[in-house]
């Protein structure tokens, strides 16, 4: 009897050794305009994007819905340490409490990557915010009215104020391994003052529901501190959502790849 489709685990990609000295010469000849680091919480995405850069002359810029914020630092794991001396942006740039879309962030990179691009450094774009990534990898246009995980129409012209040549790179990491570094790492973000941090823009004036309204660490802390979950209940609801919130991020990059986008990935 065959086994049902929801009962089998989604298969991994293959892992690649990537030709890190072809990368560099298409970076440098304009072949690539872009190079992408993306993947699910967890999988290592920043220090390789960190490694990277500092390989190819390069600066990261952010896509990460949740770092732009000020003050909130713990909770979104900025680990703004492991950047050392490579530039980064697009991070703490809007207030805890503001309301930053993806609209805007199209801006505010298209403004970053031509910059970084006109002092002759590599552009390396980071993170998980699949919308994010979509929105200025595939020239998205908001008149549009075209879901953001949709391809780009057939016949339509790239828009010049974006990378013309994005090159993908995913960093690879089984379910396993993912859950167990979720789960460790926010026992250690608990430990390093999470909960306070949260209390403190709480105190600060930002409203309950727009942390809520964050999602994931922001949400269940903040539901925990109004007294609505326990503290044990709270880290178990919490480590159950980044687990689900990992699998979606990697549900939308195959979804990228169907729609005809190349990512390479690589084990870290």
């Amino acid at each position: 009897m065959p086994r049902l489709k929801h009962s089998i685990p989604a298969e991994l990609p293959p892992a690649e050794q990537l030709d890190l000295a072809r990368l560099q010469a298409d970076c440098a000849s304009g072949a690539c305009d872009l190079v992408v680091v993306l993947g699910p919480t967890a999988s290592g995405k920043t220090r390789y994007a960190v490694a990277l850069a500092r390989q190819l002359g390069g600066e990261i810029i952010s896509a990460d819905s949740r770092q732009v914020y000020r003050g909130m630092d713990i909770g979104t794991g900025k680990d703004l340490a492991e950047y050392g001396t490579v530039p980064y942006h697009l991070i703490d740039i809007a207030p805890a409490g503001a309301q930053y879309n993806v609209w805007q962030f199209q801006q505010d990179f298209a403004r970053v990557w031509a910059d970084i691009r006109a002092r002759g450094a590599v552009p390396v774009l980071c993170g998980g915010t699949g919308m994010y990534i979509n929105a200025v990898t595939r020239g998205y246009d908001f008149s549009e009215r075209t879901p953001l995980s949709a391809a780009r129409p057939e016949g339509a012209a790239p828009r010049a104020d974006l990378p013309q040549h994005p090159f993908f790179i995913g960093t690879l990491v089984s379910r396993e391994v993912r859950n167990a570094r979720i789960d460790a790492r926010l026992d250690a973000r608990l430990q390093e003052g999470m909960i306070d941090e949260i209390r403190g823009l709480l105190e600060g004036g930002v409203p309950a529901e727009t942390l809520i309204s964050y999602g994931l660490e922001y949400k269940f802390v903040t539901l925990y501190l109004q007294g609505v979950l326990p503290y044990e209940e709270m880290r178990r609801q919490l480590a159950t959502a980044i687990h689900q919130f990992a699998k979606r991020q990697m549900t939308w990059f195959r979804g990228m790849e169907r729609s005809g986008v190349r990512i390479h990935w690589v084990q870290v």
